[in-house]
């Protein structure tokens, strides 16, 4: 279900590109009317249209995220909120400019801060952040500990580095595609991956109580 959750404003994002590029002329209009003073010389064009209106969407759908958490008193994770800010930013920028550059970057630079959040707790704070998250409900050694965290790290830096080179080698619609499909089909095995590992690793007690 918290997949699903975190998954939902990409699924907007992809919905509402797909929709405005199905009516290029409508998504045009709508965006000058409502986006016109956000936008550099004030119109916006059928080939923009439909990513600044994704753009718009997504970053509308993070902060509604952090809304319903906080309206349900639930605790909004760090991770949340950082990309909540970095949508603002690099999607304010999408905007302004009418280029769909700075929000494709939005998505890298999100996975290599949080592979440089897991680096920098481990090597400089002397913290593993994965165990901190998981450490209540999982008993592991610290050398496997690291090692999930070290399998993270490596995954957000190819994560990043694949997200940008599909971004400037093939067309717009080809990135939208990799990012609701590709991309999130590589972290759901990654994800599937490490619990199969954690599994395997768990304390025989623990196995048979599962």
């Amino acid at each position: 279900m918290k997949f699903l959750f975190d998954l939902l404003p990409v699924i907007f994002f992809y919905g509402a590109f797909k929709y405005s590029k199905a009516h290029s002329d409508w998504a045009a209009q709508l965006a000058t009317d409502w986006l016109g003073f956000m936008v550099s010389g004030g119109v916006v064009g059928p080939q923009e249209a439909p990513t600044i209106l994704a753009t718009v969407v997504v970053v509308i759908a993070i902060a509604l995220q952090v809304v319903w958490l906080k309206a349900r008193k639930e605790p909004v994770p760090k991770v949340l909120l950082v990309g909540l800010a970095l949508a603002v930013v690099f999607g304010g920028l999408t905007i302004w400019f009418h280029s769909p550059t700075f929000i494709k970057w939005k998505f890298s630079i999100f996975y290599w801060l949080l592979s440089a959040a897991l680096l920098l707790g481990q090597l400089v704070w002397k913290r593993n952040l994965l165990k901190t998250m998981l450490g209540g409900e999982l008993e592991l050694p610290t050398p496997l500990w690291n090692r999930l965290n070290a399998a993270w790290i490596v995954f957000f830096v190819a994560m990043g580095l694949l997200n940008i080179y599909v971004a400037y080698n093939y067309s717009e619609d080809a990135w939208f595609n990799f990012k609701m499909f590709i991309s999130t089909a590589l972290m759901f095995l990654f994800m599937l991956g490490q619990g199969v590992f954690i599994w395997r690793h768990l304390p025989h007690e623990s196995k048979q109580g599962s």
